[in-house]
């Protein structure tokens, strides 16, 4: 199996050499590359990732010349992981709030569960608001959780969690370019797979919030969420 983790990165150049040397210590099964994507970042966060690659021979940086946005980076590490004809793609944030220690059993359960794209949960585990989940984001999932349950006919209990596993169908099937470039895009890369008759499924992950800076305007993103249930309702992430 060949693995590419995607690193989307912004202002992150404090966090970005802990969680990629814990990576490299997961040492998850048939990692190939690692892709930091810097989107425009106003910090070091380029200088570190070039610093890193340096150092470390199978990571990849892709620097964007300007902020687009979190979906406009995600779309810029899944195609270097087309590019580089990966078997699967993952996800991990640049900031550590997802575990790359769990990347090993995210990767099983993906194979185990017979699943195009696995979505890690923070809910599943029971151990949200223990692991620092802010009780508003907490709430706020609950109620939007509860909507998209119904939308897309899928019993997941984390629609947000930005920790995906994708398989190398849900790669060539899912027409990312097409999709937001804002932190909806996953939620929409969901959409995508549902409306394509894609497995799509999830597992719990460990749930951590430390001092990293959330660029997420809660109430922004709601009516985005609301928009792309309403819009697969209709049919738009079809072929």
């Amino acid at each position: 199996m060949k693995l590419v983790v995607v690193v989307p990165a912004y202002n992150a150049a404090r966090f970005l050499p802990d969680l990629v040397h814990r990576l490299v210590a997961a040492q998850p099964p048939g990692l190939f590359r690692i892709v930091i994507v810097d989107d425009g970042s106003r910090d070091a966060t380029a200088e570190t990732a070039h610093e890193l690659a340096s150092k470390i021979p199978n990571i990849e940086t892709a620097i964007r010349p300007a902020n687009g946005g979190y979906g406009a980076a995600m779309k810029t590490g899944l195609e270097v992981a087309r590019r580089l004809d990966a078997d699967c793609a993952a996800s991990i944030h640049a900031d550590g709030q997802y575990s790359p220690e769990v990347l090993a059993d995210l990767l099983a359960a993906l194979d185990r569960q017979s699943l195009d794209l696995l979505q890690g949960s923070r809910i599943a585990g029971g151990q949200a608001l223990a692991g620092g989940m802010p009780l508003y984001k907490y709430a706020g999932n609950w109620a939007l959780n509860k909507l998209e349950r119904w939308a897309l006919s899928l019993p997941m209990t984390d629609f947000h969690s930005g920790y995906l596993i994708y398989s190398r169908r849900a790669l060539d099937r899912i027409p990312f370019a097409q999709l937001s470039n804002s932190f909806d895009f996953d939620l929409e890369v969901i959409a995508a797979a549902r409306a394509r008759g894609l497995a799509v499924g999830e597992a719990p992950i460990p749930t951590h919030y430390g001092d990293e800076i959330s660029h997420l305007n809660p109430l922004t993103y709601g009516l985005r969420v609301l928009r792309v249930l309403w819009r697969f309702k209709r049919g738009a992430y079809g072929i």
